[in-house]
């Protein structure tokens, strides 16, 4: 969709953002990229996922929309290596993904950094430089003073953040994450919206996001990609040509959220789905 948009000071999003279009436009450059993939449960089980071709180029931030069962989660796991497709192939350009999901999944028992220091030992980092790298990371994701905190110390948004830098200590340059702020309060949510687009211009990952949320979905992606009900296939996908930083209240997210709510709303119906 065509946005008409004013002009913009220059960001490190906005930076992010057009370099991922750079890389758009090379048909050879990808960080992942699907082929025909379908996956199905048991012998003889239905599809849950049927015929996927999906490409994410490097740098680009990708979120995939749908209903509940459409196969959102199964299709990350499969990115991620944590089950096989019944069919099809899904080729990385580097290294194995990093996966954050909604549940922090904090060792409760390990101090913050200690958390983050666990990811970096799994990554083959010397012990004598966790901690600096571990630091690094959370004054990435602005917990300059968190490294000694236990989780219970700190807030949801915070364990998210304590998530984040860990799921970024992680090897490999394409960043999934599954719906990762769905349990936080909107305030919350929306302040991790905007460090989310910070370090991913920063980092410059490849981030493919799953949500329920159309507008959050908006506020953050380069591209939406809207699979259908079941057997979940590729119904549409959406270009956001809105400048970056957004708000997730601002005219233009409000309209093309709109527009997108519509299609979703159509593939339920059209699959018989409450």
């Amino acid at each position: 969709m065509s946005q008409t948009v004013h002009e913009q000071p220059v960001t490190a999003a906005a930076t992010a953002v057009d370099a991922a279009r750079t890389a758009r436009g090379n048909d050879d450059a990808y960080a992942v990229r699907l082929s025909n993939v379908s996956k199905s449960f048991g012998r003889g089980g239905a599809p849950v996922l049927d015929g996927i071709d999906l490409t994410v180029k490097p740098g680009e931030f990708v979120c995939l929309l749908g209903a509940s069962g459409c196969g959102k989660s199964t299709l990350l796991n499969l990115i991620a290596n944590l089950d096989k497709p019944s069919a099809g192939t899904i080729d990385l350009k580097s290294g194995r993904p990093a996966l954050m999901f909604q549940d922090h999944a904090l060792f409760p028992w390990l101090k913050a950094g200690k958390n983050i220091e666990l990811a970096l030992k799994l990554r083959g980092v010397p012990r004598d430089q966790r901690r600096a790298e571990a630091e690094k990371l959370l004054a990435l994701v602005r917990l300059d003073t968190a490294y000694d905190k236990r989780v219970h110390e700190l807030s949801g948004g915070m364990r998210q953040r304590v998530a984040l830098a860990r799921a970024l200590a992680q090897s490999g340059d394409v960043l999934l994450m599954d719906e990762p702020f769905a349990a936080l309060d909107a305030i919350t949510r929306d302040v991790l919206h905007d460090e989310l687009t910070r370090i991913w211009a920063d980092t410059g990952r490849s981030v493919v996001f799953v949500t329920h949320n159309v507008r959050e979905a908006v506020r953050l992606a380069q591209r939406v990609v809207l699979l259908s009900s079941r057997p979940g296939r590729i119904a549409r996908e959406w270009t956001i040509d809105i400048p970056q930083p957004r708000r997730i209240e601002s005219p233009d997210v409000s309209a093309l959220s709109i527009e997108i709510t519509d299609h979703l709303r159509g593939e339920i119906r059209r699959h018989g789905k409450h």
